[in-house]
């Protein structure tokens, strides 16, 4: 019998989770949450997040059965995490900025970190560099607007370059260039080709979906990747009572069989 996969995120940033997952395939089904009622994770308090997280995905695993759940969002890895784990008894994988395998490519020790404002501020990325880029001269960026424009993307919004240039303009001091970027929000890899461009393909685009993909694997025992192997996408669940048509298009397109109301 396949296992089934909840993917859990704040919006449609955790679509590139899926996508790494199923690059790295287990026979499995894959469904997809997302909590467009309380979008975006990055702007809540820190208890408001803890407890919405809790509650939503408690009740979750209680109505959809998963057997492995991917916390596919930062802020809410970073900060429940621990208390999902304590009430939640199947496997969780959560997700943290990429910085370790970021620092060990860098050529010349500089990275960049893109993350959400409240990924920046936490104690937790901080930790991350000071035990894995001890050496690294290390810059930290928070951008609320490339979340945004990766959920405009996916509803077929057009002039997103030019706004994408300009984060990144503003994300790097003055005479300074990275050598890794690390894209530390899941919504960010939506945005590849994109960011890419704009920093040039000297710079290396790190994320953390093929370490998820990767982990996935091994708590469901699927040695390598076996071709003959293929992920089942199931459904993909919103909390928000109306979601933008279009939206709702591209889940459907991206091989999900319908995106319904979790409630």
């Amino acid at each position: 019998m396949a296992s089934h996969i909840l993917v859990f995120d704040s919006g449609v940033g955790g679509l590139s989770v899926v996508q790494s997952l199923n690059a790295n395939p287990s026979a499995s089904q894959i469904s997809y949450l997302f909590d467009e009622a309380y979008f975006p994770y990055g702007e809540l308090s820190q208890s408001v997040l803890v407890e919405r997280t809790l509650s939503l995905l408690s009740d979750a695993c209680s109505k959809l059965n998963p057997d492995l759940l991917v916390i596919a969002c930062n802020s809410a890895s970073t900060l429940a995490l621990g208390a999902l784990r304590e009430r939640i008894t199947i496997p969780i994988v959560g997700v943290v900025p990429a910085i370790k395998p970021a620092a060990s490519t860098a050529k010349n020790q500089r990275l960049l970190v893109l993350a959400t404002p409240g990924t920046v501020k936490r104690d937790y990325t901080q930790q991350l560099i000071d035990d894995f880029a001890p050496n690294c001269d290390v810059h930290l960026y928070g951008s609320t607007e490339l979340v945004e424009l990766a959920e405009a993307k996916l509803r077929n919004k057009s002039h997103i370059q030019e706004r994408i240039d300009l984060v990144v303009q503003l994300s790097c001091p003055q005479a300074w260039t990275p050598d890794v970027v690390v894209l530390a929000c899941t919504h960010f890899p939506l945005l590849q080709k994109e960011l890419q461009q704009s920093y040039g393909n000297e710079v290396q685009l790190i994320d953390s979906g093929s370490a998820i993909a990767r982990r996935v694997c091994s708590l469901l025992g699927i040695e390598g990747k076996p071709a003959e192997l293929a992920n089942d996408l199931g459904f993909a669940y919103t909390t928000a009572p109306k979601v933008d048509a279009v939206l709702a298009s591209s889940l459907i397109q991206t091989g999900f069989k319908d995106l319904r109301l979790f409630e």
